[in-house]
C-alpha cells in the first residue's frame, strides 16, 4: 500500500499546514489538492481518495509487477503566498510517497519506504515562463556551478527520504 500527500515543502509552512489546507478548502469548497488520474496510471488497484484529506490518495500495488501512478495536483503554489501585484514566487511544495508492507490479522503495516520530490505548481503560461526564466540563470552561471543543478527528467524522480 502507497500513501501519496502533497505537503509544504518550507519548515515555516509545516507549522501551519493544517490551517493553511482549511483556508484552502473553506475559498474552493468541494475541491480536492490531490488526485489520481486513473486513465494514465498502471498497475494500481483499489485507488482510495479521503474526503476529509483533501492532499491524500492511497492504492495497492503489485511490486512484481510494473506499476506506475499520475498523480494531479489542482492547486497552485502561488494560492499559499501573500498577494501582491502579480510575479508571486510561489511556495514549493514536496510530493511524498509513503510505502507500507500489509500487515496480518490486526497487526499494524510495516513502513517499507519513503521517497519524495520538490514541485511548484503554476498555471501554464506563467510556468512556462519560469522554466524560461530558471533555464537562463543557468545558462548564465559557470560551469562549475551549472553542475550543481539535477538533470531535466521526462518523468518525476523521487528522492528517498531518510
Amino acid at each position: 500500500q502507497s500513501v501519496v500527500r502533497v505537503v509544504f515543502h518550507d519548515r515555516r509552512l509545516q507549522y501551519s499546514e493544517q490551517q493553511q489546507l482549511e483556508g484552502w478548502r473553506w475559498s474552493r469548497p468541494g475541491d480536492r489538492i490531490l488526485d489520481i488520474d486513473i486513465p494514465l496510471s498502471v498497475g494500481i488497484l483499489e485507488p482510495q481518495i479521503h474526503p476529509t484529506l483533501l492532499n491524500t490518495v492511497e492504492f495497492l500495488w503489485d511490486p512484481s509487477r510494473r506499476t506506475s501512478v499520475f498523480v494531479q495536483v489542482h492547486c497552485i503554489s502561488t494560492e499559499f503566498t501573500l498577494r501582491k501585484n502579480g510575479g508571486e514566487k510561489g511556495v514549493p511544495f514536496r510530493i511524498q510517497i509513503d510505502t507500507y508492507g500489509v500487515g496480518g490479522k490486526g497487526d499494524p503495516s510495516e513502513h517499507l519506504h519513503s521517497a519524495s520530490c520538490l514541485v511548484k505548481v503554476f498555471k501554464p503560461k506563467g510556468a512556462d515562463r519560469k522554466q524560461k526564466t530558471d533555464r537562463e540563470k543557468v545558462e548564465k552561471q559557470p560551469a562549475p556551478e551549472r553542475e550543481k543543478f539535477q538533470p531535466a527528467y521526462e518523468s518525476t524522480v523521487l528522492a528517498e527520504v531518510g
